[in-house]
């Protein structure tokens, strides 16, 4: 039997910009297999949207928090959120025009 998939925003604080905490957060869901995307918010915090099953966004969940060597991870928000199926086939790296 499939364990359910769900999807979940991450809202990552600390000094998670300019360190490569997207393409970490990239890296990280395509060895777990979870699908989304990660993007930088205007306030400083990196925003990683997720889906997966629930065994799969807690290891994500675990390697965010660690983050890259260069970061360093002060908090994190988590929340349960709708699967967009435009982000069920990879993860990508999303841009906001701020």
């Amino acid at each position: 039997m499939t364990e359910a998939r769900l999807a979940k925003l991450f809202y990552v604080s600390g000094v998670v910009q300019g360190v490569g905490f997207r393409m970490f957060s990239q890296r990280v869901s395509a060895r777990l297999g979870v699908t989304g995307y990660a993007k930088n918010l205007a306030d400083g915090r990196v925003e990683v949207y997720a889906i997966g099953s629930p065994a799969e966004l807690a290891a994500l969940r675990r390697e965010l928090e660690r983050g890259p060597r260069s970061s360093s991870v002060t908090g994190i928000v988590e929340e349960d959120t709708n699967i967009e199926e435009r982000y069920a086939r990879g993860f990508s790296i999303e841009h906001d025009p701020w």
